[in-house]
């Protein structure tokens, strides 16, 4: 349901819809972070700055004074609850309306309405599963897939599919339509014209993020999927030597598919003969073979046994990459023209399928120092932890779909939400242990980042975020960025009503416990034990629902 009108059913009969409780003087009222796409600039005279440093964190009233020539037009209202609300002097400004983004994009409906990606039904929307290639739904396209995969005798699951990554979206109907095979996927797609897809992904509930195939790998460790997916992306694959065709080697597992439906308009297209036989050169250079072809939906498969590639590298046909280039995390990495070898067979190993690969102990662990006690430690304490935060939250669980660990870890605390209904985008900073391979292994999504900088979502994204001991370690760092940097980006993709969970050392807690209220964040303190079974303090927001009026 598009989002851009805010009310609560649990408001009173008598109260109007529109409280008339509008709050004046909007240049210095705390408030949440609205930006699709622009962040606070410390020497930007858009946003009223919080002051950072050293020692106390508390907004200083003589720099509000100073930004006093500031005019907002913005105004705010409450519109969940009748009880006036202590809104602070001075504190984080109101973003411009036009950097405001809402999920009520009817055009989406009317331009795309005959492929049958969306329907506007009264004040909701509803997705078909159709598309241009799901001329028969998304449903029987997954199935045809399935059958071209194993000629005929199963579906997807049983050829080994567990994890896809599904190129230029949409609306991520396929990714929708897998979930009853338990196929997860990490979906993304480029903000484009056709009325932010991605954000009607995930108003869906759907894993996606907002990324594009251009000049950098993408930010998933390398072997991570066993299908990646483009269905109309319009991604030129054969171009610059199939550079991207590479990046797509270089997250595929062992075995894995490339499924490549091409736009329809390529049938009359002149040219197409030439792209595909550019195409047909490149995947024969990197050894892989091409399973199946049915009108303009082609599958290839990449090899497990090495021999073919490195007799194509003597050969001159093929540049093998550096071994050393998979050790570190591909975060802004440009993309490189070359394919990798599998040189230490050892350490290939071959998973097993949902829900048992959840709890697997894999090589990635091994390969980063965590015994099977430690994981099984690890495992058995985010299912507490878990079990108390819902305790916590003293909500239903179906209140709660998008979810994000943004200090993810081993995937713990997502292998510990599995059984309940909700997705979680697993985060590993790319400043932290490389533990993003672990996270695929168990069958789980996610994508490095650094909370330095925005996250390649929309505003109001996701209902709770789970930050564990993460500030700390960004204050550790040289890149140094404040407390209120990642505070403010954790703000814009927070859902109205929505939580943030938050473990940490006791000094950095009560320094945003202090600058929650300028966010408007209710607060509530517990305690928990940690792994070392020692007390340890969570805070627990909420973010207050109001609008821009």
């Amino acid at each position: 349901m598009g989002r851009g009108r805010w009310w609560s059913p649990t408001s009173s009969a008598a109260e109007p819809r529109s409280v008339p409780l509008l709050l004046l003087g909007v240049a210095l009222v705390a408030a949440s972070f609205y930006a699709g796409a622009v962040v606070r600039s410390r020497s930007s005279s858009a946003l009223v700055s919080l002051p950072s440093g050293s020692g106390s964190r508390s907004l200083d009233p003589s720099r509000a004074q100073d930004a006093g020539s500031l005019k907002f037009t913005n105004r705010v209202s409450l519109s969940y609850r009748t009880t006036p609300i202590s809104v602070p002097d001075y504190g984080v400004a109101v973003c411009p309306l036009e950097y405001n983004d809402n999920v009520n994009h009817s055009r989406l409906a009317e331009v795309k309405g005959g492929q049958n990606w969306v329907h506007e039904k009264g004040k909701l929307w509803w997705f078909p599963g159709g598309g241009t290639h799901f001329k028969h739904g998304a449903s029987e396209y997954i199935e045809r897939l399935g059958n071209m995969m194993t000629n005929s005798t199963g579906d997807l699951r049983m050829a080994g599919v567990v994890q896809v990554l599904d190129v230029g979206c949409g609306v991520a109907s396929f990714s929708a339509y897998l979930l009853p095979l338990d196929i997860h996927t990490m979906s993304f797609a480029p903000k484009d014209g056709h009325e932010n897809q991605i954000q009607f992904a995930l108003e869906r509930g759907i894993g996606a993020m907002i990324s594009a195939l251009a000049t950098k790998q993408l930010p998933y460790p390398g072997k991570s999927f066993e299908m990646v997916h483009c269905s109309r992306c319009r991604v030129d694959w054969h171009e610059n030597d199939g550079i991207l065709l590479k990046e797509v080697d270089r997250l595929l597992r062992p075995n894995g598919y490339f499924v490549y439906s091409a736009p329809p308009a390529y049938r009359k297209d002149k040219d197409f003969p030439v792209i595909w036989e550019k195409i047909m050169n490149i995947t024969t250079a990197m050894c892989w073979k091409l399973i199946a072809k049915h009108v303009q939906t082609a599958i290839w498969i990449k090899p497990e046994d090495q021999s073919c590639r490195q007799k194509n590298a003597d050969l001159k046909l093929l540049n093998i990459c550096d071994s050393s280039d998979d050790s570190s995390p591909s975060w802004k990495i440009p993309l490189m023209n070359c394919v990798r070898l599998n040189k230490d067979q050892s350490n290939i190993q071959k998973l097993p399928s949902r829900p048992d690969r959840l709890s697997f102990y894999s090589k990635s662990l091994e390969m980063i120092g965590v015994t099977p006690g430690k994981f099984a430690k690890n495992n058995k304490f985010w299912q507490n932890q878990v079990s108390m935060y819902w305790s916590f939250l003293g909500v239903e669980k179906t209140s709660i779909r998008n979810v994000m660990d943004m200090n993810a870890n081993y995937g713990g605390f997502a292998v510990a939400l599995s059984n309940d209904p909700v997705w979680i985008m697993n985060i590993v900073p790319h400043t932290m242990n490389n533990t993003l391979p672990v996270i695929y292994d168990r069958g789980l999504i996610g994508s490095y980042h650094n909370w330095c900088e925005p996250f390649s979502t929309y505003p109001r994204s996701y209902d709770l975020l789970h930050a564990f001991h993460l500030f700390s370690h960004y204050q550790s760092q040289k890149e140094y960025c404040s407390l209120e940097d990642i505070m403010l980006e954790i703000d814009r993709i927070t859902r109205p009503k929505g939580f943030i969970i938050i473990r940490d050392e006791n000094d950095i807690l009560s320094e945003i416990n202090g600058l929650a209220p300028k966010f408007l964040w209710d607060v509530t303190t517990h305690m928990l034990e940690n792994e070392e079974s020692k007390p340890e303090k969570v805070l627990i927001f909420r973010k207050k629902f109001w609008a821009i009026v």
